[in-house]
């Protein structure tokens, strides 16, 4: 008699002790060589595009991921296109977002000639390619492999592979051939911001979070048709950078369609929900490190601070994430002293 008791007792703990560990969670941080998780990725040199630092032979293609099932899961996948981040990852987490960064052929940049790069027409189509593994441009050659679509999809499958209770998974379609696009926030700083412009004009998403970008000022790819509508692109910027100077932030943004969805506002005015806009701008005392204007928006350890030492723009970075995206600032016209041709 006592012992079926028994052992519906152990069974009913067991089973407590289970939920019970679920609900505490905890944070998951995990990184891979590239060149590990898929036998068919390769180097680029012509690209600077490679495997390990040819100074030190550190490994150079290490990607990162993080989630933190801790926190009520937002059910969006962060692709980040830039350097990783701790302070970025650790926030994303702290969002109840997965957050992944990606080694892909993006170091083209500089090894395409100035006349060539300025000529219009040309920088678009490379980060195109780039980003999808596709043929788009005859000045690279980046097989799928290597593209950041490709490099995200074995990432994933990588992920969920090794960190199950991460239900990375949910992020692939039902036979792992692609990711769910719709669920994808793709996000980066300066070249990586407007590589994820170029990749959500031409693949739809859920948001576009743009740190210092997009730029290439030279051309009006901008401008076209756009997979991913104006209200999901989100940009943030200080007014002392460079991007300022010959209008291409202001033209960039415009051409999304940005003005559609608010006017430009000033973080250090403002307040969440800043007019609900999708151009935020910060003109925050720099102490004449001017220098410090393009990447101190981005969340790093050289992001800007208050007197106390602490990050001034939390509030600003949890917006670009999180704001929700039917919510959207009066239309306005275009900006009267931005200049729109290139």
């Amino acid at each position: 008699m006592y012992k079926p008791m028994l052992l519906v007792a152990l069974f009913l703990f067991i089973a407590l002790w289970n939920v019970a560990t679920v609900e505490a969670g905890q944070l998951y941080e995990l990184s891979q060589r590239a060149s590990e998780i898929d036998a068919a990725a390769q180097e680029h040199p012509e690209l600077g595009f490679i495997f390990s630092d040819p100074k030190t032979g550190k490994p150079a293609d290490i990607e990162h991921a993080i989630v933190d099932t801790r926190v009520p899961s937002k059910r969006r996948l962060v692709i980040w296109l830039m350097a990783y981040s701790p302070e970025l990852f650790d926030r994303l987490a702290g969002y109840g977002l997965h957050g992944i960064q990606v080694h892909y052929a993006n170091r083209w940049f500089g090894t395409v000639p100035p006349d060539v790069r300025d000529a219009g027409g040309v920088l678009g189509p490379i980060r195109l390619e780039a980003a999808t593994g596709e043929d788009y441009s005859p000045l690279v050659s980046i097989p799928k492999p290597d593209g950041m679509k490709e490099r995200a999809r074995q990432f994933l499958r990588w992920l969920q592979k090794e960190n199950p209770q991460g239900r990375w998974g949910q992020f692939l379609t039902n036979d792992q051939s692609d990711l769910r696009w719709e669920k994808v926030i793709m996000a980066g700083s300066s070249h990586g911001s407007t590589t994820a412009a170029r990749f959500s004009m031409h693949q739809s998403v859920d948001r576009v979070v743009m740190f210092c970008g997009p730029r290439d000022n030279t051309e009006t790819w901008q401008g076209g048709r756009s997979a991913t509508p104006p209200h999901r692109f989100f940009g943030f910027t200080h007014v002392l950078d460079k991007g300022w100077q010959e209008d291409h932030y202001c033209r960039s943004w415009q051409l999304l369609k940005l003005n559609q969805c608010g006017d430009v506002v000033n973080v250090e005015k403002s307040s969440p929900p800043y007019e609900n806009t999708r151009r935020l701008i910060t003109d925050c005392d720099l102490k004449g490190n001017v220098r410090q204007a393009h990447s101190g928006v981005v969340p790093k350890q050289s992001a800007f601070k208050n007197a106390e030492g602490v990050f001034r723009h939390e509030a600003v970075w949890k917006y670009l994430f999180l704001h929700p995206v039917d919510k959207i600032g009066e239309a306005v016209g275009q900006d009267a002293d931005c200049e729109m041709t290139p």
